[in-house]
């Protein structure tokens, strides 16, 4: 996961997005899942308007975190833990200074898979279920989770714990906070942190994370710490330093989120010569009775329900999604985020790479291009979320909504024909 803060920060905290940015692949990684094809279109993953520049002034920044006592205080947090985490303390301009990066393109799903499931993960992740053999099986007995997926999870955010962040949170929550970034959140997240430490469940030093103030081996914000923490080997979860508390932690909050056991994330199938594409959502029975095939071969399961996914169009590979996978999402709502953990667990598990071909060479929109598509659609009244540019998944509704109005293929993916017709009918 992964990051720039739109993607990673409300998700830890319970919303339903959320991650945060660091050096190396992880970063990479995240920002690629939030500039990826499939980002997401929610309101959270929307670019905030930037820091407010008064924040930075020292003054100014000193009196946000005197103006903290009182609700500090009435969180039952002691004068002297609120002076011992804050006292001193100064705005991280480079901080500030993420919240304003603008991404200059747009990634392709291929390629962040590619990185995210690519090089040495499958092995390294292969090796750490090997080497908590134990603790995952146990955390998946009690949880209903997958160990695939929650070690996956953990590929996905720091590397396996290689790179959990080395930023100071309580910093870092201090200036996103006064510089009133995103509202409340990071003042919420702040008070937060500092019960956290009231109730010695960190010390100030172990608070180290990412810039938006994601903590551990799988990156959680204070406030999910609280709400999902729990401990496997300990007697509070430590999710800095031991990664089966930071496991059985995730595996806890996917399945508060309404994880279902014995159900797949998705999987990739093929669909049948002629498929009509009336059939997007339903019970597995009913695509099995359509003639709906897994890609690796077999059947497909004999219970549940799913959707259709077509992450490039239908000229690429086809998924059946089920409600797990928005469920992955509530992690990080970037469906090419959620795609990649489910993606690697099949791996970890030891099951096939994806066998359709993506369409690399087809031509793609620009940003600006995807932003007037946008524009068009809003004016149709399919589409109400901001124009970013970005496809995520209120872009791609409205896509398959038009698609489904003028008889073509529903498969939600936004092409320079598409667009091309909507500027001769709009």
């Amino acid at each position: 996961m992964t990051w720039l803060l739109s993607q990673s920060t409300a998700r830890r905290a319970g919303a339903s997005a959320s991650l945060p940015s660091r050096i190396g692949l992880p970063v990479l990684l995240a920002l690629l899942g939030m500039l990826a094809s499939l980002g997401p279109d929610a309101a959270l993953a929307q670019p905030s308007r930037p820091a407010a520049a008064a924040s930075d002034s020292a003054g100014g920044f000193q009196r946000f975190i005197q103006g903290l006592w009182p609700l500090a205080q009435a969180r039952g947090v002691s004068r002297a833990t609120f002076d011992a985490a804050l006292q001193g303390l100064t705005p991280d301009p480079a901080v500030l200074a993420l919240t304003r990066k603008q991404a200059e393109f747009v990634a392709p799903i291929w390629t962040y898979l590619s990185n995210a499931v690519g090089g040495a993960r499958i092995a390294r992740g292969q090796a750490a279920l090997q080497q908590l053999g134990t603790a995952l099986a146990s955390i998946e007995q009690s949880y209903g989770v997958p160990k695939e997926i929650v070690v996956a999870i953990w590929g996905m955010e720091t590397s396996y714990g290689s790179f959990k962040g080395d930023k100071d949170v309580i910093r870092s929550l201090a200036t996103l906070a006064a510089a009133r970034y995103r509202g409340d959140f990071f003042r919420d997240e702040l008070l937060t942190a500092l019960e956290i430490l009231q109730k010695g469940l960190a010390e100030r030093a172990e608070m180290r994370g990412s810039w938006a103030g994601a903590m551990g081996h799988t990156q959680f914000m204070p406030s999910s710490y609280m709400k999902h923490a729990v401990a496997y080997a300990g007697s509070h979860a430590d999710i800095w330093d031991t990664p089966s508390d930071a496991l059985a932690s995730t595996a806890n909050y996917l399945r508060s989120f309404g994880w279902t056991p014995g159900l797949p994330w998705g999987l990739e199938v093929s669909l049948p010569e002629g498929y009509s594409y009336t059939l997007l959502r339903g019970p597995f029975s009913a695509f099995t009775a359509a003639g709906v095939t897994r890609a690796s071969g077999g059947r497909l399961p004999s219970s549940g329900e799913a959707r259709l996914f077509f992450p490039a169009g239908h000229k690429g590979p086809v998924f059946l999604l089920t409600s797990n996978f928005d469920v992955i999402k509530t992690y990080n709502s970037s469906d090419a985020y959620a795609l990649g953990v489910g993606h690697l667990s099949d791996r970890l598990a030891g099951r096939a790479a994806i066998q359709g071909d993506w369409p690399v060479s087809a031509p793609r929109l620009t940003k600006p291009q995807v932003q007037e598509l946008q524009r068009r659609l809003r004016s149709l009244g399919l589409y109400a979320g901001d124009g970013d540019g970005r496809i995520g998944s209120g872009t791609r509704e409205a896509v398959r909504q038009y698609q489904s109005r003028n008889g073509l293929i529903p498969d939600g993916w936004p092409t320079p024909q598409l667009l091309a017709r909507l500027k001769g009918t709009s």
